[in-house]
């Protein structure tokens, strides 16, 4: 479990990813890869099970995710499991494209929505789905930031943020989030700015760390460098991996672990030769 950022709120560093709950078209897959086949309500049950049982209690999702927030709703009731539950606004998915409303009436009836499909009365956290361009522009996003704060002062919300596209995006978000869910990808300015987000208090969510399956494009044992490189990156809190596999659910939770447990090796390392 690691901090998120100052909120108070600890958070597993793996987070379960829910987009193929709902939405079985439009992602960005290897070719040759399996279609992606939505699980049934057993099958995404026996998924939260799983994820319970290995320390997960990050899910994220979104209105984009197709059908996800709604069977979220249907499959969390009555489990006890303190879950955060994450999800976003102002990108809704038609079944073949996407479009974008970062208005303040937008956000905020997507929040209730969203309260609505998860049966819940307050949201853990909820974060501007960019578009990649609003994010970039002065004013891009001021009517979802007046919408996710004015939900977070009523109590509907209790962390707000983003997820974004780009350095300049991420920027701009700091001034006012209290999370952001980014894509590093090795990127450095991404780095030094989650380094910035540290010490600032936000917390930051890693998407993509597993480069959406390309996993030959990360090099020898790709999960486990992966889940090192990425949790290893300050102020990261939590890596947000998607999948329909338990196996591959273990798999990189076990990575992230190990992972975890070297990092924390070498930090008190670092402490214990300041102090000689």
């Amino acid at each position: 479990m690691r901090a998120l950022g100052r909120s108070g709120v600890l958070v597993s560093c793996v987070g379960f990813g829910t987009v193929k709950f709902g939405r079985d078209s439009g992602l960005k897959y290897p070719k040759g890869a399996e279609p992606v086949r939505l699980p049934s309500d057993a099958e995404a049950a026996g998924l939260l099970d799983a994820a319970e049982a290995l320390g997960i209690n990050l899910l994220d999702t979104a209105p984009a995710y197709g059908t996800s927030e709604e069977r979220l709703g249907r499959l969390l009731k009555g489990r006890t499991h303190p879950w955060l539950i994450v999800t976003k606004a102002g990108e809704a998915w038609d079944g073949a494209t996407s479009s974008f409303d970062f208005s303040k009436k937008a956000i905020s009836a997507s929040i209730e929505r969203s309260r609505e499909r998860l049966g819940a009365a307050q949201l853990g956290c909820v974060l501007i789905h960019s578009d990649g361009v609003a994010e970039k522009e002065s004013g891009g996003f001021s009517g979802a930031i007046g919408a996710l704060t004015g939900a977070r002062s009523k109590g509907h919300v209790r962390l707000i943020g983003a997820s974004i596209k780009s350095f300049e995006g991420a920027a701009r978000a700091l001034e006012w989030a209290d999370v952001l869910m980014v894509e590093f990808g090795g990127a450095e300015p991404m780095e030094i700015l989650s380094a910035r987000a540290e010490t600032r208090g936000v917390g930051i969510f890693a998407k993509k760390a597993l480069a959406s399956g390309h996993l030959d494009k990360l090099g020898a044992d790709p999960i486990r460098s992966a889940m090192k490189r990425t949790l290893a990156i300050p102020g990261v809190c939590s890596v947000v991996v998607g999948t329909t596999n338990i196996g591959h659910l273990q798999e990189n939770c076990e990575a992230a672990a190990q992972a975890a447990d070297e990092l924390a090796r070498a930090n008190d390392g670092k402490k214990s030769e300041k102090g000689a």
